[in-house]
């Protein structure tokens, strides 16, 4: 029998696997939860798991994670005295690269390293590409390629479909025959859909009979907890969503999920067969922007009109 590898997985959120690099202490839920598909590599080995205590909720009972780690100076100092077999850094702080490199690694270390020289996140070989789609806006509106072949390639593997994992089991399933996630994260404000098109949308859906449930009309024990969260979702037959962390909730709990995208990269989703992109008609040549603010004067947003959303569903 082989041998269980020890694996390292450095992925906080504070950095977005394919988004520039930056000094957030804002966690990106999304983005964690789409870097679990990696965890079907390594179903096998003893993986230790280093993020922020935030995204728990995600990646607790994930039955690939033998260990979760909250990213604290103790924990700091006691990775750097343990040895893995593979070190897999996704972060692109710089001081977060700089404990990865030292933390030690028997066989391979993949992901971004800390250049002493610049004082920046640069990365090994096989993560090369990864960092040109997420350093250079014009490299990444060109992109095609989906978010997880970049992911499987970084580690020199090749992605073959598989899924998120999500560890806890929601407990309401069906309830809604259509979600509406209204909300948007801080980071992108430009990645809302007017509420007056949600308004609509909804008395819409209504009026036809369709059972509908709306995010901002939940109360804290929704809007405040995770857990409350993924329950809301599963309890949705569809969920009508923008960019967002309910985006790739909808997609891990095999949702049928129509997602209205603007100024953030569409091309780099992938559905598993259940969802849809809808893009501002026209499209304008913007498009992904990848802007904190329209600089058009016109969110392209606005150009996702209700009855093309209705028609969809």
């Amino acid at each position: 029998m082989e041998k269980k590898q020890k694996i390292l997985i450095i992925k906080t959120g504070y950095s977005e696997f394919l988004d520039r690099e930056s000094d957030s202490r804002n966690v990106s839920l999304g983005d964690i939860l789409r870097i679990t598909p990696l965890l079907h590599l390594y179903k096998n080995d003893d993986v230790t798991w280093v993020s922020d205590k935030y995204a728990f909720p995600l990646l607790k009972e994930n039955p690939y994670i033998n260990r979760l780690i909250h990213l604290d100076w103790i924990a700091a100092e006691q990775l750097k005295s343990e040895e893995f077999d593979t070190v897999i850094n996704l972060e692109k702080i710089p001081g977060i690269c700089a404990l990865s490199d030292n933390i030690r690694a028997r066989r391979s270390r993949y992901g971004f390293t800390f250049d002493s020289q610049t004082g920046k996140a640069e990365a090994y070989e096989k993560a090369i590409e990864v960092l040109a789609v997420s350093s250079d806006p014009k490299i990444k509106k060109e992109n095609t390629r989906l978010f997880q072949e970049l992911l499987f390639e970084m580690v020199g593997q090749k992605w073959d479909g598989e899924e998120s994992i999500l560890g806890y089991k929601p407990k309401k399933i069906g309830e809604y025959d259509i979600g509406l996630n209204t909300k948007v994260g801080l980071k992108w404000p430009t990645k809302a859909w007017a509420s007056e098109n949600w308004d609509k949308l909804e008395e819409k859906l209504k009026q036809e009979g369709f059972k509908t449930i709306r995010q901002d009309k939940q109360g804290p024990e929704i809007l405040n907890n995770i857990y409350s969260y993924i329950d809301w979702i599963n309890s949705c037959d569809t969920l009508v969503t923008g960019d967002t962390l309910g985006m790739h909730l909808g997609i891990a709990l095999h949702k049928k999920v129509l997602a209205l995208f603007g100024p953030t990269p569409h091309k780099e989703v992938y559905f598993y067969g259940k969802g849809k992109v809808i893009l501002p008609e026209p499209v304008p040549d913007c498009l992904p922007c990848f802007g904190k603010k329209c600089e058009r004067g016109k969110s392209c947003m606005e150009d996702i009109t209700m009855e093309k959303v209705y028609e969809e569903i």
